[in-house]
């Protein structure tokens, strides 16, 4: 008798479900609540640009611990932790009146953000390929897309209604819940660890080689260019466009609605083209995007921007995890620990050079020239990232 494969969707659903929690309800809601908060007078502009560095930080520090926690059984131990502390922290977040304390609790946000980022899809993704269902992996990053959109709805519908540090509590209320039965669901999987086969890298081996440090190089850049207009879209869209604009508010809306397609889409078209071919025209779709804002200031550039990164952003981490685990097959986890740690790096300095150059005068469309740079870098180096042996077969 054919053993029965095992159901996907609770899987799926599980591993959406977790990500939401920690990188929409934890990470991206602080996008379109900054101009509030910054309205309130909780904090300046530059306040929040040097708090979001904050929350960067913190999510490097939890991808360095992934890293240092790559195995099944550490994953295991720690991501109920890590989905813990997030829901502790968005819970304090209700009471941050001061910024030094928001910052605090944004960095310890973070700290879980980059440790459950990681180690949640990273699970799952050895539990597909267990089952030989690695296709199927991308469909995990739903959750951002549908957390986005449920972020800015949440926001917008709570902006009359609740003021200051009290914003955070339909993040805060919501959390938990889905944190809890995330948790309940990863911890049935029947994941084990893979032993390496004769021939192939072991767990230990180097993380950098000739055919990986190209596609390193090529998610630094992309980590510095998403990560300002996720961070800054709908605060320069108050400064440029007029009042009553559908995108002083929407921005956020539409960045959401072309996030939700985005994992289905990217992962059809790497299983299509090859993961490299997609990431090569992902990076291009990405850089239009920023260039977008750059160059038509206003209404045009900022829903062009919005709709152009907003559809791209995930494809290029799910893309990148994915070619990155088909070149060094048996370092899973681990490999997809050091690339999340290397693109928070990039996420952390961006909104950081921000907070200076503002501080020096600057204006914050002009800013956006960081992130364009940024893209051109990442795909000048995915030129020399070499196909997998599954490309170069369909070619």
């Amino acid at each position: 008798m054919t053993p029965q494969r095992p159901a996907l969707f609770p899987v799926l659903l599980a591993g959406a479900l977790v990500l939401l929690t920690v990188h929409t309800l934890g990470r991206f809601i602080y996008t379109p609540l900054l101009p509030w908060l910054v309205e309130d007078g909780l904090l300046t502009l530059r306040q929040g640009a040097d708090i979001a560095s904050w929350n960067y930080l913190g999510y490097l520090l939890g991808a360095l611990l992934a890293i240092r926690w790559h195995r099944i059984a550490q994953i295991r131990r720690c991501l109920p932790w890590g989905l813990g502390l997030h829901a502790l922290t968005t819970l304090l977040q209700t009471q941050a009146s001061d910024p030094d304390l928001l910052a605090a609790l944004r960095l310890l946000n973070g700290i879980s953000n980059g440790l459950v980022f990681v180690q949640a899809p990273a699970l799952i993704l050895e539990w597909l390929v267990r089952h030989n269902r690695a296709s199927a992996s991308g469909l995990v990053y739903l959750g951002v897309g549908a957390g986005l959109l449920l972020s800015s709805a949440m926001v917008g519908l709570s902006a009359d209604r609740l003021q200051g540090a009290a914003r955070w509590w339909p993040a805060a209320l919501l959390s938990l819940p889905l944190a809890w039965w995330g948790w309940r669901q990863l911890a049935r999987l029947d994941t084990a660890e893979q032993p390496a086969t004769p021939g192939q890298a072991s767990p230990s081996g180097r993380l950098l080689d000739r055919r990986t440090t190209p596609l390193f190089l090529a998610y630094a850049g992309a980590g510095m260019g998403y990560i300002l207009p996720m961070t800054f879209l709908p605060t320069l869209a108050r400064l440029q466009v007029a009042p009553d604009s559908f995108l002083i508010n929407g921005s956020w809306l539409v960045v959401a609605l072309a996030t939700l397609i985005a994992p289905w889409l990217w992962s059809r078209l790497g299983g299509g083209l090859g993961d490299k071919h997609a990431l090569q025209i992902n990076y291009l779709i990405q850089l239009a995007g920023v260039l977008a804002a750059l160059l038509l200031p206003g209404a045009t550039g900022i829903l062009l921007c919005a709709l152009l990164v907003g559809g791209t952003f995930l494809g290029t981490v799910l893309l990148t995890q994915r070619l990155g685990r088909s070149l060094q097959p048996h370092q899973g986890p681990r490999i997809s620990a050091a690339m999340i740690a290397l693109y928070s790096v990039a996420q952390l300095a961006a909104p950081w050079l921000t907070s200076q150059w503002l501080g020096m005068g600057g204006s914050l469309h002009s800013a956006f020239w960081l992130g364009a740079g940024a893209l051109a870098w990442g795909f000048v180096w995915m030129q020399p990232v070499p196909e997998t042996a599954a490309e170069k077969a369909h070619n």
